[in-house]
């Protein structure tokens, strides 16, 4: 791994397993969405495993619903989507949620140092812009880019949209899934991969130029 780098232009940041602990509103929300799905009679038997969803973090929505429940109809799909949003909204507003430790401080004391702030996010645009209202960051972001607002294919299209719109010439992505190390090498950023959430599978991080176990060890970087 490598050393100090120059201070970057902007940083853009992945939401779920980098700046927040999706946990803490995902598993009530998707208990939730699979218990009204049973009542309305798209979809039978148990709910699949939480490391289904948990391992698919950071993924498109589609993607995701592919890989909890592979058989279930296109409908179950949609409307699963409709309602883990809902029930993910109704936890933040009764004050649910958590930041990793250090996120809002590190955050703060980058934007102190003159780096522009975003988010890049596979997440909802509804969703990404909660969390961070809820959380109390939407003061240190410039812009939030969503796969759900801008339709995006791949994180790689979406962080080539905001540097192209905001005219970045350096930058760094920071996350904790493949999608984001992609992301980053193929837009010529430097890679800073989050290893403390637990989600990724083996490998997924390899490419990084920076691995780090802290939010707050963002900052021995630059």
């Amino acid at each position: 791994m490598s050393t100090q780098r120059n201070l970057p232009e902007a940083m853009f940041f992945d939401m779920d397993g980098t700046l927040f602990q999706t946990e803490t509103i995902l598993l009530p929300a998707y208990h939730a969405t699979f218990d009204v799905l049973r009542e309305k009679g798209l979809y039978t038997g148990e709910t699949p495993p939480e490391e289904r969803i948990l391992g698919a973090l950071g993924m498109l929505l589609e993607h995701i619903w592919q890989r909890v429940m592979p058989d279930a109809s296109i409908e179950a799909r949609l409307a699963a989507d409709e309602l883990l949003l809902r029930f993910q909204m109704e936890e933040l507003k009764q004050g649910h949620g958590k930041l990793y430790e250090g996120v809002a401080e590190t955050l703060q004391a980058l934007k102190d140092k003159g780096v522009r702030l975003f988010v890049a996010s596979n997440g909802l645009e509804d969703y990404v812009g909660h969390v961070t209202e809820a959380m109390g960051l939407s003061h240190l972001f410039e812009d939030l880019y969503s796969a759900g607002k801008y339709q995006t294919r791949s994180k790689v299209d979406l962080v080539k949209l905001a540097l192209d719109t905001h005219q970045i010439g350096s930058a760094w992505m920071v996350g904790d899934r493949s999608s984001d190390v992609e992301a980053g090498l193929k837009n010529n950023l430097t890679v800073a991969a989050c290893d403390y959430a637990g989600f990724r599978e083996t490998g997924e991080l390899d490419g990084a130029h920076i691995r780090i176990r802290r939010f707050a060890e963002l900052l021995e970087y630059v």
